[in-house]
């Protein structure tokens, strides 16, 4: 079996405690595939290793065939990414910063200035074309981010968080552009914490919790006819019931 995305024993480790521990991932390609835990899982550590942008501690992978430790520029000529914290050049207008990506990815000039035209009508950017991006709000940042994320046609999209501050409309023109680039045979790797949005769009999950993962696999196998998010909360609760509520707030007080 072919795939896209292949960890062992994969493992970051800050002051002598592993924020990822020995993840092991199998995707396939052209799945739409969620990364799911609670904050301070491990999403965002697993992503910056997978791309590059820090080292594991132990550990190895392979993103589309591709050794991650001896073919990280292959990798990430072939891989799209929105990171959790945007970087962006906020001195540069839109349609600037995409031609510059675009050129940076190796397209023709031309086609960098078609598609950052198409990519900006298509995510509602059009009317902000000559405003600096110091000026845009952080959903307007986060569909730029995929923008430059998309602009070469990439592989595989690392996705942390795309939807987070982003209204309605835009969530809606985002996910269906991510499944067009599914449908033409793209991997996708998100993280959300919008539960909802990952049992629309996604065909597998997993779940890490404290750095381990705790389920991989076909989005119904975990559901197995429940809502995505109780099955997600009783796995990473181990089945208890969270105690809630204020005790002033209580019947008879």
């Amino acid at each position: 079996m072919e795939y896209s995305i292949e960890s062992h024993g994969l493992t970051k480790a800050y002051n002598g405690r592993n924020v990822v521990d020995e993840l092991c991932l199998r995707i396939e390609r052209g799945t739409f595939y969620g990364f799911l835990g609670p904050n301070g899982a491990g999403k965002s550590t697993t992503i910056k290793m997978l791309t590059g942008i820090i080292a594991p501690t132990s550990g190895s992978a392979r993103i589309l065939g591709y050794d991650l430790k001896r073919n990280m520029l292959a990798i990430k000529k072939r891989i799209g990414v929105v990171p959790e914290e945007q970087c962006l050049f906020e001195n540069l207008t839109a349609p600037e910063y995409l031609t510059f990506i675009g050129r940076m990815y190796g397209l023709p000039r031309q086609v960098a200035l078609n598609r950052t035209r198409e990519l900006i009508e298509v995510m509602g950017l059009d009317n902000a074309v000559d405003t600096l991006i110091l000026e845009f709000s952080t959903g307007m940042k986060k569909r730029l981010s995929l923008c430059a994320a998309m602009i070469h046609d990439p592989e595989i999209l690392f996705l942390d968080e795309p939807f987070e501050g982003v209204d309605a409309i835009a969530s809606r023109t985002i996910r269906t552009v991510l499944e067009q680039a599914r449908k033409r045979g793209a991997t996708i790797f998100l993280t959300s914490h919008i539960l909802e949005v990952v049992e629309r769009l996604c065909t597998h999950v997993s779940i890490i919790h404290e750095g381990k993962l705790l389920f991989q696999g076909a989005l119904e196998g975990l559901a197995q006819g429940a809502r995505l998010d109780e099955a997600f909360l009783n796995l990473v609760n181990n089945g208890k019931t969270a105690e809630t509520g204020l005790s002033w707030l209580g019947a008879g007080n």
